[in-house]
């Protein structure tokens, strides 16, 4: 699993839609966040690549109503409650959400090195949003008419630490099909953890997004629902959740970055039926599938949903079917060609070089077993460049009539070892020469 530095064009991955934010704050509101988030995140990025790995684990700072992040540090790992009711609640959610993904995906903060994660709380005057800039968590407290504060549902904190590990894995462009994904995939997360903190099975959970986020005032159950997108809240000053669920409904515009948080609601309902059929708990069944495709290397950062599918179809093992029956229930199609799509595919993997200079390929038929493989083994980027070293071997891997990827033997990873070894020793369809 590896890392990806966020690009330097990464758009801000904000909790409140647009569309929502300018009904409740106007207009001139909404392209006032919009200016602080675009100047605040060329200084995160900025100060990312720089950050040092040291130091406590996680830090809540109080920007005192201000917009300066990161603000005055208030509360570290390690420390007793602050006090103040945004602060801890924005202490117990980052210690449950590293937890989540430390103890079921093995990963070391949203950048998989163990970067410290730093969240700022009391950001603005009645700030009506949550956002991650790049390198930093950062909450409103919410105008107490419409919205609570955003540290208060502890899925919006889990919500906008997935965005970093996006970033920081398939690096999902925030623009259509792709920025929806980076929607979707936060919001799956954020249900997760929900569902965990709960001690719930995915068949137990209400799957809504936000519960809580609005003030009882507002006609709402949450900001959005996975099991049943547009149907979240109704209310007669916000309007109607207008979040799609199927393709048939997919949206075209040009508003809030081609609609990532209108058309999220079509793989976040994918998501939902996969996780319930997959069964057992979200993170441990369908999560675990979505996330082993997020860092698989088979979706690139412009992946569209029939993209997305077919690496998380690939990466379902003996539950392909099932997860191949979720995307097909929202209208999504894996894409054509690829070794999930369910069209078959062939896998050849070619040995070459060695002491004696002998060469053997083997071509198989890819099975939802080598499937799985073949989206742990990360084949979908370039050959390498390194040179070979004296008597060993290269394998060339060639997944469907794509590319083939040449790797010397030195530089083979686990999951490519492991593929190697189970094509070339099945000895099928293969050919040899001296």
């Amino acid at each position: 699993m590896t890392s990806r530095e966020p690009a330097p064009t990464t758009v801000h991955c904000t909790f409140i839609p647009p569309w929502l934010a300018e009904r409740v704050d106007g207009a001139k509101r909404a392209a006032l966040d919009e200016a602080l988030r675009t100047r605040r995140g060329v200084e995160a990025r900025t100060a990312a690549r720089v950050a040092v790995t040291d130091g406590p684990a996680w830090t809540v700072h109080d920007a005192g109503s201000t917009t300066t992040l990161p603000g005055e540090a208030v509360r570290s790992a390690g420390d007793a409650e602050a006090g103040d009711v945004a602060v801890d609640e924005a202490a117990t959610g980052i210690e449950a959400t590293l937890a989540m993904f430390a103890e079921v995906l093995a990963r070391s903060s949203y950048d998989d090195e163990g970067a410290p994660v730093s969240l700022t709380v009391h950001y603005g005057s009645r700030y009506n949003n949550a956002f991650w800039d790049g390198a930093q968590l950062v909450f409103g407290d919410g105008d107490g008419k419409v919205f609570e504060r955003f540290t208060k549902p502890v899925d919006v904190l889990a919500h906008e630490f997935s965005h970093g590990v996006v970033e920081h894995t398939a690096g999902l462009v925030y623009l259509g099909q792709s920025g929806a994904l980076n929607e979707s995939v936060a919001d799956v997360f954020a249900s997760c953890l929900k569902q965990r903190l709960l001690g719930q099975d995915a068949a137990d959970g209400d799957w809504l997004i936000g519960e809580g986020i609005f003030t009882s005032s507002v006609r709402a159950r949450a900001l959005r629902d996975m099991a049943a997108p547009g149907t979240a809240y109704d209310d007669p000053q916000l309007g109607a959740d207008p979040q799609v669920g199927h393709m048939d409904d997919y949206v075209e515009t040009t508003d809030d970055n081609g609609g990532v948080h209108l058309n999220s609601g079509i793989p976040n309902k994918a998501f939902q039926l996969a996780a319930v059929a997959v069964g057992g708990t979200a993170i441990e069944g369908a999560g675990r599938i979505w996330y082993d495709a997020l860092v698989g290397g088979s979706v690139p950062e412009d992946a569209d949903f029939a993209t997305f599918a077919a690496a998380t179809i690939a990466a379902a093992g003996t539950h392909a079917d099932a997860v191949r029956e979720a995307w097909a229930q929202v209208g999504v199609e894996p894409l054509a060609g690829s070794p999930a799509s369910g069209g078959g595919g062939r896998l050849r993997v070619e040995r070459s070089g060695g002491f004696i200079g002998r060469s053997e390929a083997v071509e198989v038929d890819l099975d939802d077993d080598l499937r799985g493989l073949v989206a742990e083994a990360s084949l979908s980027g370039a050959s390498t460049t390194d040179p070979p070293r004296p008597d060993m071997y290269v394998y060339t891997f060639t997944v469907d009539g794509a590319e083939p990827v040449r790797v010397p033997e030195h530089l083979l990873t686990a999951r490519q070892a492991e593929l190697a070894e189970r094509v070339i020793g099945s000895g099928a369809t293969g050919d040899a020469s001296p």
